[in-house]
């Protein structure tokens, strides 16, 4: 078939023999190129016809996104077909040419690659995702797994195609050899070189293996809640409650201790504290905190209870306990229950609120205050005793000389 191609590309160059050899050699490249190109687009555009139905829908999703792609590889494979009939160019040129299209095509078919394997894995997730018996934990370690197996494999195609490509040229050829290389001196200095890259993605497979952490964890780092938002090959994007990012090498989390409040399961068990006074009728309060958790719809109906947790001098401590099915919904079931329950004890049992107390005791008999045990003696003068000029009953207490 090949043969046959370049014969009628032969038969065709003959009519345009008054042309230089070498712009019909160009021309005739552009003119193959731009058919092939087009044809190309005529064979994609026919896939995505193709009937409704799951099977089909993953095939012109594919067809869809490797349309440029796919008309790229058809033109550069109708050209390299058709170099043996481009005579207008020298030996060398012929193999330069060569070369070039054979680099483009390389590099075409590994970004088609990746981009079938993403592709293939979003619709997996999405399947998986649209389950409604599935467990929350099963997807979450579904993402984080295939998230970060799959940015290791782009990863690992680019750098394959990227040295294929290299390979080709002979002026660039050790480069190509250099990323193939795994072992030797120049693996070991490239290793040394890079060993926070290398660090970060052996950590990653060990984080997609282990899950550690998953995709939409709740954790707690330098004492911010956080949601697992992105796993990426060497990094973890986290985002805070308040809309800020925190942006961690993944190898912190094999080599520092962290809180992950959603690890086995979502659901979660909220504690609030309540300090009341010491007359507070805690049965009544039992009742008021029954009706506003159960009423509550945050609460998932599987862990209630309220004690007594510690006291003072002043107030007693009432632990209130509400499980709620994940760590949001927790949080905003706690809010609910202070908000209420104060509401309801300033309303209906105000004897409850803490408060402060001091007691005045009159002193026993024969006892004298303590600001009189420790005020001086008053030395006061005997009666009828001569005071001094100026100094009698209603003088001024000013003197003159």
């Amino acid at each position: 078939m090949t043969q046959h191609f370049v014969s009628t590309l032969f038969a065709i160059r003959s009519y345009f023999t008054w042309l230089p050899a070498s712009v019909v050699s160009v021309l005739m490249l552009v003119v193959v190129g731009v058919l092939a190109f087009y044809c190309g687009n005529l064979v994609t555009t026919q896939l995505l016809r193709i009937p409704g139905s799951r099977k089909a829908a993953l095939i012109r999703r594919i067809v869809s996104s490797l349309r440029r792609p796919t008309r790229l590889m058809v033109a550069l494979l109708a050209m390299l077909s058709a170099l043996p009939a481009a005579t207008g160019f020298t030996a060398a040129q012929e193999d330069d040419l060569q070369l070039f299209f054979l680099f483009l095509l390389i590099l075409t078919f590994g970004f088609s690659a990746i981009m079938v394997f993403r592709i293939m894995t979003e619709v997996y997730l999405n399947r998986l995702a649209a389950r409604e018996e599935t467990d929350d934990i099963m997807i979450r370690s579904h993402q984080t797994q295939i998230r970060v197996l799959r940015r290791l494999t782009e990863i690992l195609v680019g750098i394959v195609t990227v040295a294929s490509a290299l390979m080709l040229f002979p002026s660039v050829k050790q480069y190509g050899l250099s990323l193939f290389a795994s072992a030797g001196a120049a693996s070991l200095i490239v290793g040394l070189s890079a060993r926070g890259l290398l660090t970060n993605l052996i950590a990653g497979v060990q984080i997609a293996l282990t899950q550690p952490i998953r995709m939409e964890d709740l954790i707690i780092i330098n004492g911010d809640w956080c949601w697992v938002e992105e796993i990426n090959a060497t990094y973890v994007v986290l985002r805070v409650w308040d809309w800020r990012r925190h942006i961690v090498p993944i190898s912190y989390f094999l080599e520092n201790q962290f809180e992950n409040w959603t690890h086995n399961s979502a659901a979660i068990i909220g504690v609030v504290f309540l300090w009341v006074d010491y007359q507070a009728p805690m049965d009544k309060i039992r009742e008021m905190l029954n009706e506003i958790v159960r009423g509550c719809p945050l609460w998932d109906g599987r862990v209630f209870d309220v004690q007594v947790a510690d006291c003072d001098a002043h107030v007693m401590s009432i632990r209130i306990i509400a499980s709620a099915r994940t760590a949001l919904q927790s949080w905003d079931l706690r809010c609910d229950i202070r908000e209420k329950i104060i509401a309801r004890i300033r309303d209906e049992c105000p004897e409850a609120l803490p408060r402060s107390r001091f007691s005045m005791m009159p002193p026993a008999a024969g006892m004298q205050e303590p600001w009189e045990r420790m005020a001086p003696p008053i030395s006061r003068p005997p009666p009828g005793s001569y005071m001094g000029p100026g100094m009698g009953p209603g003088s001024s207490s000013m003197s003159s000389d």
